[in-house]
């Protein structure tokens, strides 16, 4: 036992070191502090860093550590987000058998159906008390079981989210790792996801569900790669039914599957799309659904990079936002590169898949108007199967973001967004034209870490 604590003495001081920040960050922690969350933000991925390097062929003492930095988090309430109260309401509505898409909290707060409303409507903040909800039917299954599950406690309700979002890592551990080993990459790649506080924090502190659809969407092309293409897109339906996102890559498995199978697929995935939808389905769903997503192109604003400067352009030229008509266009402006994208021949292996599903939802993310943090899970995720690092980069300079919360109008400092988006595109320039001969399609196989 002394002779394997000399060995692991440096990992075990790391991982120790990593516990402590890790409980500063869940229980020491107000996110308008931004000195002491850039730095523990930045001490952790250092820390994250080392012990991978250090111990990378360790899978148990790697996974073991994983679970443990979650589960630190367990009791603790998010501090960096407050959309897990609009969660519990959406579920406690879905308790009483309200259709939680036909109306808003503002709508329901004068004579609330459900349990501590008041606490819950206070807490979840204007702009999500005042529009309809936009999480699909799957996720809203799991914010009702959370409510159930909780009780009339809210730490109760949170515990079981913190819960789903856990066991949806340890499944991303078992599809990503034997992924992994069949596309001939090094399986300690996992750990890039599984190990970085970006995730962590993200997802099991901050309540964020992109981790369960990465889950699915991980194990569709898992199942996909095994050709049992049946399952890969009952799969595929499960996590578009829990994020709309996994839709950007459907036209990228044209090539892939070839013309008979893709539109079988295809139709597979729509009909249990609908299936999960069906239950809400009304003329005011389709009302609500739209004007909500509509949203993010046309009103909300966060951390963006190219739309900011088209915004600066015109205000310059028209005198005023002009969201409403950069939105729209950005997003066609995506879907013609998606479309464009899945007609390359790369396209047929799997590796060449990822890796356009990768520069698919990077541009995405590059051109929308709004850019949360844990927008970034998606990508990250997808870049562990490709060999691109800009992903990982960008997921420690997105901390960058949440110097908003220090101004009290949550005001966005934009020099500092312009830091995060330049290290990231330099980055990212630098792998595509520096490092590969066919960069955007071709997918680096190094056995290396």
């Amino acid at each position: 036992m002394k002779q394997l604590l000399t060995l692991h003495k440096i990992p075990l001081l790391l991982f120790l070191a990593s516990c402590a920040f890790y409980w500063a960050f869940a229980f020491d922690l107000d996110r308008t502090d931004l000195i002491k969350l850039f730095g523990l933000y930045g001490a952790l991925f250092f820390l994250s860093w080392k012990l991978l390097q250090l111990e990378k062929d360790n899978f148990k003492l790697l996974f073991g550590a994983a679970i443990v930095f979650r589960l630190i988090f367990l009791f603790a309430m998010p501090n960096l987000s407050q959309d897990f109260y609009r969660f519990i309401w959406d579920g406690k509505l879905m308790l009483q058998g309200i259709n939680p898409y036909l109306v808003t909290p503002d709508e329901f707060i004068t004579n609330p159906p459900i349990e501590g409303a008041k606490t819950l409507y206070n807490s979840m903040g204007e702009l999500s008390a005042g529009n309809p909800t936009n999480y699909p039917p799957l996720n809203q299954l799991f914010f009702a079981l959370a409510a159930l599950l909780g009780g009339n406690s809210i730490i109760g309700a949170v515990v079981s989210l913190r819960l789903f979002i856990i066991a949806a890592d340890v499944g991303i551990y078992y599809f990503g790792r034997n992924l992994l080993k069949k596309l001939n990459l090094p399986e300690n790649r996992i750990f890039w996801y599984l190990l970085n506080p970006f995730i962590i924090i993200e997802l099991t502190g901050n309540l964020h569900f992109e981790g369960v659809m990465v889950l699915f969407l991980l194990a569709s092309l898992y199942f996909l790669q095994m050709k049992k293409w049946v399952l890969s897109s009952i799969l595929f339906a499960c996590s578009v039914s829990v994020k709309l996102i996994p839709l950007l890559f459907l036209p990228l498995l044209f090539r892939y599957l070839k013309l008979k199978k893709a539109l079988a697929f295809y139709g597979l995935t729509s009909f249990f799309v609908l299936l999960f939808f069906l239950p809400f389905l009304s003329e005011a769903f389709f009302t609500n659904y739209t004007a909500s997503v509509g949203l993010w192109f046309q009103k909300f604003e966060f951390n963006a990079s190219i739309y900011y400067l088209i915004r600066w352009i015109g205000f310059r030229l028209q005198g005023y936002n002009i969201i409403h008509l950069a939105g729209p266009v950005l997003g066609i402006i995506v879907f013609l590169f998606v479309i464009l994208l899945s007609f390359h021949r790369r396209n047929k292996s799997l590796p060449g898949l990822l890796t356009s599903m990768l520069f698919s939802i990077s541009v995405y993310l590059f051109l929308a108007t709004t850019v949360h943090p844990w927008y970034l899970v998606t990508p990250l995720l997808i870049s562990i199967f490709t060999g691109y690092r800009f992903v990982p980069v960008w997921s420690l300079l997105i901390v960058l973001s949440y110097s908003a919360y220090a101004h009290p109008a949550f005001e966005e400092n934009l020099w500092l967004v312009a830091l995060e988006y330049l290290v990231v595109f330099g980055f990212m320039g630098y792998e595509v034209f520096k490092r590969t001969k066919n960069p955007i399609f071709q997918a680096p196989n190094s056995r290396k870490i």
